[in-house]
C-alpha cells in the first residue's frame, strides 16, 4: 500500500511538472490581424487573455485560466464581454506551432512577440488602494480586478465571475525601468477617445506586492497595491 501511495503521488508531481513546462513554453505575448481588426493573445502564470480591437475602437474581451495538452488550450472562462453565457464554460482552441509561432484551426497565424523580461511579467490582483490618506485594504472575494503582464504588453480586467459579471477593461505596451512604470493604451472598453495616449507612474516591487502610483487615466492620484496570484 505505502508503494502505490509513493507512486502515485510520484505520478501527479511529475504531471504537474509537465504542466507547468507546457505552460511555460506557451508564456507570452502573441499577435495577429485579421483586416483592420487587432488581436492580441496573453499567457502568464497559467493565465490567458484574448483581445479584439480596431486601431482606435475597442471591440471584446475573453479568457481566464488554462491548460495546454499536446496541441490544445482549454481555458474556463471567467469572462467574455461579447457572450456572457460562456462564462463558467470550458472553450478549447486547437492549434499547431510553426518557428514559435501559433496557427489556429481557423488558419490564423498569431505571431509570438519578442520576450521582454522587465520584473513585472505575471498576473496580479488588486489589493489595497489610497483613498482619502489611508490604504485600504481590498478584501478578496467573487468579484476582482485583476493585470496581466507579460512581454511589454499589459491589460487590467474587472469581472465577477461567479455573476458573469463584467466592469471594463484596458490595456496595451508597457515598460518598466528604473522605478518608472509607463503605459500606451491600446484599447480601453470605457472610453475609446483613450486609445492612443500614454501614462507615467512610479512603480515599485515589495516581494509579492506592486506598489503602483501616479495619476490615472481620468487624471486623478492614485496609490494601489498589486498581489502576484
Amino acid at each position: 500500500m505505502k508503494n502505490l501511495c509513493f507512486w502515485l503521488f510520484h505520478i501527479l508531481i511529475i504531471s504537474n511538472v509537465s504542466l507547468f513546462a507546457q505552460q511555460n513554453n506557451l508564456q507570452g505575448a502573441y499577435k495577429m490581424k485579421q483586416g483592420d481588426v487587432n488581436a492580441l493573445w496573453l499567457f502568464a502564470d497559467g493565465y490567458t487573455s484574448m483581445i479584439y480591437y480596431h486601431d482606435k475602437v475597442y471591440m471584446y474581451t475573453t479568457g481566464g485560466p488554462f491548460a495546454l495538452e499536446n496541441n490544445s488550450i482549454t481555458i474556463e472562462t471567467e469572462y467574455h464581454d461579447q457572450d456572457s453565457t460562456l462564462i463558467g464554460q470550458s472553450v478549447q482552441h486547437r492549434f499547431t506551432v510553426d518557428d514559435g509561432n501559433l496557427r489556429d484551426s481557423d488558419g490564423n497565424e498569431w505571431v509570438k512577440q519578442d520576450a521582454k523580461d522587465q520584473g513585472l511579467d505575471g498576473l496580479w490582483r488588486i489589493t489595497g488602494r489610497m483613498q482619502q490618506g489611508e490604504m485600504g485594504q481590498i478584501q478578496r472575494g467573487d468579484r476582482k480586478t485583476i493585470k496581466l503582464l507579460i512581454d511589454g504588453y499589459f491589460q487590467w480586467i474587472a469581472i465577477n465571475p461567479a455573476r458573469r459579471g463584467f466592469y471594463g477593461t484596458g490595456g496595451g505596451e508597457y515598460t518598466f525601468q528604473d522605478g518608472r512604470y509607463a503605459e500606451h493604451i491600446l484599447f480601453f472598453s470605457r472610453d475609446n477617445t483613450r486609445i492612443g495616449t500614454s501614462l507615467q507612474f512610479e512603480g515599485e516591487v515589495k516581494g509579492k506586492e506592486w506598489h503602483h502610483t501616479g495619476l490615472s487615466s481620468t487624471g486623478n492620484k492614485i496609490y494601489e497595491i498589486w498581489t502576484r496570484e
